[in-house]
C-alpha cells in the first residue's frame, strides 16, 4: 500500500480538481483525483492525474522561487531612510513593496489564485518524499508501459531506500525481460548530486581533469539549489504546536522577530538540505568548504598552481587556521611567486560574510529572546558563539573528536589469540584492506559435523524462514537457526541436546577470538548470532548472474555512487564487528569477497572451509559480498557484536539461562555422580571448544537483556545475514 490509511483518507476527502479549465490545477486536488482513480482501478485516469500533479507542484515551487529571485531585486532596500523620516517609515515602506511584489507575481503565474495551491502539510510531504511516483509506477504498470513504471518506481526508491516493498519490486523489474538498463533512472534527480558523485569518483580514480570538472560543476550547481531553498524560506509561517503553554498573542516586533528568526534559521538549514541525498538521513559534513579542499588538490595535481592557490584560499575563508591548508598556501604561493596576488573566490566571500550575519542574528535571539538554534555548520567562529553556549559547543566538538574511528590505533590495539591451535592464514595486509583477517582451526572437524548435523536435524523448525527462497536471490533456499531456538528445539527432543549448546559454545568463542584481536582493552557483546544454511535451488542455476548475497556493509547503508556509506538506519549502525564461521566446503561457489567502496573493485575473496573464521569490522572500510552457491549447502555461523551493552542479544541471555538451567537440572538429578557427566561427553557427541589460555570460559555469562524485542529481531534480523 503505497500511503497510509490516515493519509490516504485525506487524499480520498479531498474535493475534485478543477480539470483543465485553470492554467495550473492545484497539485493536492489533482493527486486526490489521482488516488481515487488508483483505487477504482482507473489506470489510465491514475497515470494523467498523477502526472499532472507532478507538473503542478514542480511549477509552483518554480513559480515561488522566481517570485522571491525577482521581487528581492525590485523591491531592494535602500540604504538609509530621507532625512528626517522615522526608519521605521522607510522599513515598512520596503516591507509593503516586497509584499505586493510577492502578491502580484504569484497571482500572474497563478491565474489569480494563489491562495488555492496552498495544500496540506501531509500532502506537501508525500510530494517532498516522492509518494506520487509509488501510485504512478503501479498505474505504468498495469497500462504495460514498462519503461516508464521502471523510471517511475526508481524515482521513488531512491528517495525512500529504507521501502521494502519497493526495494523487492526493484528487484523484479531487474529480473524482467524487456526492461533495459537505461530505464532505471532518476527523474527527479539533483543536478548538484549527480554531478558530485561523478567528481568523486574520478577523484578516487586519479582521474584529476574529469574531477576537476564534476566537482566544479556541482559547486555552481550546489549554490544555486541553496539559493533556491533559501528562496523558499520565505514562504508561509510554520505553527509550532505547543500543548503546554496557552498561546498569547504576540505584539508587532515580537511577531516580526519570531517570524525572521525562523526564516534565518530555514536558511542556514538549507545547508544541510542541499548537502544530503535524497532519502538518506546524514549530511556530507562541511558541503561547501570540502569542495575546496578536493579542488585545490586536484588542480595542482593537473598542474593548474592559480587555481589550486584560489581553492586553497577560498577554504581559509572557513578555517583560517588550519595549519595543513596555510603550509599548502604558503607552497603554492612559492611557487606563483611572491608578486602574484592570490584571492579567494568573491561569490564564496560572499556566502560566508552573509552566513555569518545571519547566525550573529540568530544567537542573538538564542541568548535573549529564548531561541533554539543547531549550528549545521562546524566552520563557525567560537567567537560568534554566546558566552552560555561556549561549554556546550567545546563538549559537542570533543564528543565528535572521540567517537571519530582511529583506525591506525586501533589495528596497533591487535591482542594475542587465547586458544592454541588457533592459526592466522590471512590479515589485514593480506586481505588488501583495514581491520580484517581470516583465522583457521576455530572448530575441528568432528564439531562442524555437529554443527552441520543440527542444521539439519531442524530443517524447518527454524526462525521463520523455513527453507524458503533466499530474500536475496531466487536461485537458492534460505534456512536460518538462532541459538535461542536451537536450544528450545533441544529442549523438545527434535535436536541433540549437545549440539544446540555447541552452537553457544562456539559463537562464544568466536567472539573472544576477535575481541582478543581487535579490542583487546574493550569488552565485545553480541548483536545477533545465526546459523545460516544457503542451498543451490536443483535446475535453476544456468546462466545465473546474481549473488548470494548483493554487496554490502553492516552498520551502514553502502551508496556506490557516491563512494561513501550512510551510517543512518536502517542499517544497524549500532554493529561495531562481524565474523563468519565456516562449517563446510563441500558445495561449489559461495566464496567471501571485499571489495572497495564501488561495490565493483573485489580486493580480496576468502573460501569457506570447516572451522575457518573471517572478521572483519562492520563499517563502510569493509564492504562484503557473496558470490553465489551454483550446488551444494554452504552452512556457517554469522556472528555481529556491538560495544553498547544496551544493545547486546537478548535471545542470547535467555539461551544461556535455559543452559543453566539444564545444568542445575542436571546436578540435581545426580548430585554425586560426577563421573557419569563426564562419560557422557565420551559418546559420539563432540567434545566442548578448549577453554581459552589465561581466564575462565565466558559461555556461561549473562548479557544483559536491553537490546531489541523479539518481534523485532525476527523482523529485522531475518535480512541481515551474511
Amino acid at each position: 500500500m503505497p500511503a497510509s490509511p490516515g493519509r490516504l483518507l485525506l487524499l480520498l476527502l479531498l474535493p475534485v480538481s478543477l480539470g483543465s479549465c485553470s492554467p495550473l490545477a492545484p497539485f493536492d486536488l489533482l493527486y486526490g483525483d489521482g488516488v481515487r482513480a488508483y483505487f477504482a482501478q482507473d489506470w489510465p485516469r491514475a497515470a494523467e492525474l498523477l502526472q499532472r500533479s507532478l507538473h503542478s507542484y514542480a511549477s509552483l515551487q518554480d513559480a515561488r522561487r522566481q517570485c522571491q529571485r525577482g521581487c528581492q531585486a525590485e523591491a531592494g532596500w535602500a540604504a538609509r531612510p530621507p532625512l528626517g523620516q522615522p526608519w521605521e517609515t522607510g522599513f515598512f515602506d520596503r516591507v509593503l513593496q516586497r509584499a505586493e511584489c510577492l502578491e502580484e507575481c504569484l497571482g500572474r503565474h497563478l491565474d489569480g489564485q494563489p491562495s488555492l495551491h496552498r495544500a496540506a502539510a501531509e500532502i506537501q510531504q508525500d510530494f517532498e518524499e516522492r509518494e506520487p511516483y509509488n501510485y504512478l509506477q503501479v498505474a505504468f504498470f498495469k497500462l504495460k508501459r514498462l519503461d516508464e513504471a521502471v523510471s517511475s518506481a526508481h524515482t521513488f526508491f531512491v528517495a525512500n531506500p529504507q521501502h521494502l516493498q519497493m526495494r523487492e519490486d526493484m528487484e523484479k523489474y531487474q529480473r524482467m525481460a524487456g526492461v533495459k538498463a537505461e530505464s532505471f533512472r532518476d527523474l527527479e534527480a539533483m543536478p548538484h548530486w549527480v554531478a558530485y558523485e561523478a567528481g568523486l569518483h574520478h577523484y578516487s580514480a586519479d582521474d584529476y581533469q574529469q574531477a576537476v570538472v564534476g566537482l566544479e560543476e556541482s559547486l555552481s550547481e550546489g549554490l544555486l539549489a541553496l539559493r533556491d531553498c533559501r528562496a523558499l524560506c520565505e514562504g508561509l509561517q510554520e505553527e509550532e504546536e505547543d500543548e503546554e503553554e496557552e498561546k498569547t498573542q504576540l505584539g508587532l516586533y515580537e511577531a516580526i522577530a519570531v517570524h525572521y528568526i525562523q526564516v534565518l534559521k530555514c536558511r542556514q538549514k538549507c545547508v544541510l538540505d542541499i548537502a544530503t541525498k535524497l532519502g538518506r538521513v546524514s549530511s556530507v559534513e562541511d558541503f561547501i568548504p570540502s569542495h575546496f579542499d578536493l579542488l585545490q588538490f586536484a588542480y595542482g595535481q593537473v598542474g593548474n598552481q592559480p587555481l589550486a592557490a584560489e581553492c586553497a584560499a577560498t577554504y581559509l575563508l572557513f578555517y583560517p587556521s588550519d595549519k595543513r591548508m596555510l603550509e599548502k598556501m604558503k607552497q603554492y604561493q612559492a611557487a606563483l611567486g611572491a608578486e602574484t596576488p592570490v584571492v579567494a573566490r568573491e561569490v564564496i566571500r560572499s556566502y560566508v560574510q552573509r552566513s555569518l550575519m545571519e547566525k550573529k542574528l540568530i544567537y542573538y535571539a538564542v541568548e535573549h529572546l529564548g531561541e533554539t538554534f543547531d549550528d549545521p555548520d562546524p566552520w563557525t567562529p567560537e567567537e560568534l558563539i554566546p558566552e552560555s553556549m561556549k561549554a556546550k559547543h567545546r563538549e559537542d566538538q570533543e564528543r565528535q573528536r572521540l567517537e571519530a574511528p582511529d583506525m591506525e590505533q586501533q589495528q596497533q590495539q591487535r591482542g594475542p589469540l587465547l586458544f592454541e591451535g588457533v592459526t592466522i592464514t590471512m590479515d589485514s595486509q593480506q586481505l588488501n584492506g583495514s581491520r580484517r583477517v581470516v583465522l583457521d582451526r576455530v572448530l575441528t572437524e568432528s564439531e562442524c559435523k555437529d554443527v552441520l548435523r543440527l542444521a539439519k536435524a531442524a530443517g524447518g523448525s527454524g526462525d521463520g524462514y523455513r527453507g524458503r527462497r533466499s530474500p536475496h536471490t531466487p536461485h537458492e533456499r534460505f534456512e536460518g537457526l538462532t541459538v535461542l531456538k536451537a536450544l528450545q528445539l533441544a529442549e523438545e527432543g527434535a535436536v541433540n541436546w549437545r549440539d544446540a549448546k555447541l552452537l553457544l559454545q562456539a559463537s562464544e568463542k568466536s567472539r573472544e577470538i576477535v575481541e582478543s584481536y581487535f579490542t583487546p582493552e574493550k569488552r565485545l557483546y553480541f548483536s545477533f548470532t545465526h546459523l545460516v544454511c544457503r542451498t543451490a535451488a536443483e535446475g535453476e542455476q544456468e546462466g545465473r548472474m546474481d549473488l548470494s548475497h548483493p554487496v554490502h556493509a553492516d552498520n551502514c547503508l553502502l551508496d556506490p555512487e557516491g563512494n561513501t556509506c550512510w551510517k543512518e538506519p536502517p542499517a544497524y549502525i549500532y554493529r561495531d564487528y562481524s565474523a563468519i564461521l565456516y562449517l563446510n566446503d563441500d558445495f561449489q561457489g559461495g566464496n567471501l569477497f571485499f571489495t572497495e567502496m564501488d561495490a565493483v573493485t573485489v580486493t580480496a575473496q576468502v573460501r569457506p572451509k570447516c572451522g575457518r573464521l573471517v572478521a572483519f569490522s562492520s563499517g563502510g572500510e569493509n564492504p562484503h559480498g557473496v558470490w553465489a552457491v551454483t550446488r551444494g549447502r554452504r552452512c556457517a555461523i554469522a556472528l555481529w557484536y556491538t560495544f553498547s551493552p544496551e544493545h547486546s542479544e537478548q535471545e542470547r541471555a535467555q539461551a544461556e539461562e535455559l543452559v543453566k538451567q539444564k545444568a542445575a537440572e542436571q546436578e540435581e538429578s545426580h548430585p554425586d555422580d560426577k563421573e557419569n557427566a563426564a562419560a557422557g561427553r565420551s559418546t559420539g557427541d563432540s567434545p566442548e571448544p578448549p577453554a581459552p589460555k589465561g581466564r575462565a570460559r565466558s559461555a556461561g555469562r549473562r548479557s544483559k537483556q536491553y537490546s531489541e524485542s523479539g518481534v523485532q529481531s525476527k523482523g529485522l534480523q531475518a535480512r541481515d545475514e551474511l
